[in-house]
């Protein structure tokens, strides 16, 4: 039997490449939009990919079903209640499929979403038992789907905690979990892992939302921790639901002379490489998201939708291809299309003689001597709410990284504006957007964040918190 994992660690996705050897026939589970790996491996283990199969959906990712099916006339199968606008085999719980020796049978598992369905998978030649269940969106490894997506998200939980225990808690303990989804998805919960695997019965024992009996709380406990819904999720769902999405997304390479061009006409600029080149000279009023770090996909799916076109200033230009892959993956080919890349990057933008913006460091161990030193400096903490009011620095202004649209209220822009996160990353990201938005002077706190400014010694407030220092 022929079974792999494909990860793609920039959404937290995983899907799968299944068959039998033997009779040479293959499948594919959930396939990302990027397919060569697909095909190489079918070469490789001399298979032919005849059969698409989808968990349900998807939300959060552009599906591969579509480029996979023109390059291979494999059949796409999807539960009934989809609909979709493409060719396809619908089935619905209990049907069963043969390929070789490998047994496959759908067991509807809705919630997620309600089209949502589960893999059961047997290896005949081993025996008649089922040895592992393909999970997609409703058992992970340390958690389980999140509920509203596509229902109210309290009749979303309800179903949840019914598919898990009339069908996927009713099997073996030894049965592996294999789940659609890792640690870094915002398709499950913050307990999700990155492990890869796990078994029904570990899960059962130490996956704390299994271990919740009541529906009532189940639902409770769901729908308490939600964060942020994936950006673009609508417009994903719909791109999914077809026509089929068959070519690559393929970048202009743009010059500096026309990106200057374009750039009054609101060409967006996303700079993706690290924090230190970023800071020492971009191009001004770029929006900084780096491609090697993970969730670049989401982050610019949640700035760059609706945008007429965004143009990738890149470390170098092959990492253009990746950064094209990750933005199609998010639904985004349109704008990516209208856009392109800058050949040369940032140094030919200023060999050209263009200008470049810079932007402040400050390292979280000197802040506290920053905002004693200079009373007029003020601090946008740039955390979900939930982590805000945990506990944050006294008289910081509170703004969401994704949500600002402008110099949030509460802030001085003619002031400076210390930016803060929990560890950096979304510091960086929200001062490129006050920067974008015309801030004068703007200070990104980097090596850490709020945990480590507790940690050195620093006070903490929690709730709503008060901007008593941006407005001093």
């Amino acid at each position: 039997m022929i079974f792999r994992q494909i990860i793609n660690p920039d959404l937290g996705c995983a899907s799968y490449l299944i068959g039998d050897d033997k009779s040479g026939v293959a499948a594919v589970v959930d396939p990302r939009f990027e397919i060569d790996e697909y095909l190489e491996l079918a070469t490789y283990l001399g298979v032919r990919i005849e059969h698409i199969f989808e968990t349900h959906n998807h939300a959060d990712h552009i599906s591969g079903h579509g480029r996979l099916t023109a390059a291979t006339g494999a059949t796409i199968h999807i539960h009934k209640l989809v609909a979709p606008e493409f060719e396809h085999e619908p089935f619905e719980h209990g049907d069963e499929f043969a390929l070789g020796s490998l047994r496959i049978k759908a067991l509807h598992t809705p919630g997620h979403r309600p089209e949502h369905t589960c893999f059961l998978l047997t290896d005949t030649r081993r025996g008649e038992e089922p040895w592992a269940v393909l999970t997609g969106d409703s058992l992970f490894v340390g958690d389980v789907a999140r509920p509203d997506l596509a229902v109210e998200r309290s009749e979303g939980a309800r179903d949840i905690f019914r598919s898990l225990q009339n069908q996927l808690l009713g099997l073996p303990d030894y049965i592996e979990v294999w789940p659609g989804h890792l640690g870094g998805s915002m398709c499950g919960g913050p307990g999700m892992d990155l492990k890869g695997s796990s078994t029904i019965g570990f899960e059962r024992h130490h996956n704390h939302m299994l271990t919740i009996t009541d529906e009532q709380e189940f639902i409770a406990e769901s729908i308490s921790s939600l964060g942020a819904q994936p950006p673009n999720f609508k417009a994903i769902v719909a791109l999914n639901h077809g026509p089929l999405l068959t070519e690559p997304l393929r970048l202009n390479l743009l010059s500096t002379a026309e990106l200057a061009r374009r750039l009054p006409d609101g060409a967006l600029v996303v700079d993706t490489r690290d924090d230190l080149a970023f800071a020492a000279g971009h191009i001004p009023g770029s929006l900084w998201i780096p491609l090697r770090k993970s969730g670049f996909g989401t982050k610019l799916a949640w700035l760059a939708a609706g945008a007429a076109g965004v143009v990738f200033v890149c470390a170098q230009d092959q990492d253009a291809e990746l950064a094209g892959a990750l933005a199609a993956a998010v639904g985004l080919t349109g704008p990516l299309e209208a856009g392109g890349v800058l050949a040369g990057g940032a140094e030919a933008w200023s060999a050209a003689g263009q200008p470049l913006q810079s932007l402040e460091r400050v390292p979280t161990d000197a802040l506290e001597a920053l905002l004693q030193a200079d009373s007029s400096v003020q601090l946008l903490d740039a955390r979900e709410r939930s982590e805000f009011e945990l506990g944050h620095v006294p008289g910081s202004v509170h703004e969401t990284w994704h949500d600002i649209k402008g110099v949030p209220d509460g802030l001085d822009p003619g002031k400076p504006i210390a930016v803060i996160c929990a560890a950096g990353l979304r510091a960086g990201v929200a001062a490129s957007l006050l920067q974008h938005h015309g801030a004068a002077k703007v200070i990104h706190v980097v090596d850490g964040g709020v945990p480590k400014w507790a940690s050195l010694g620093g006070s903490l407030s929690s709730g709503g918190g008060t901007p008593e220092r941006a407005l001093a």
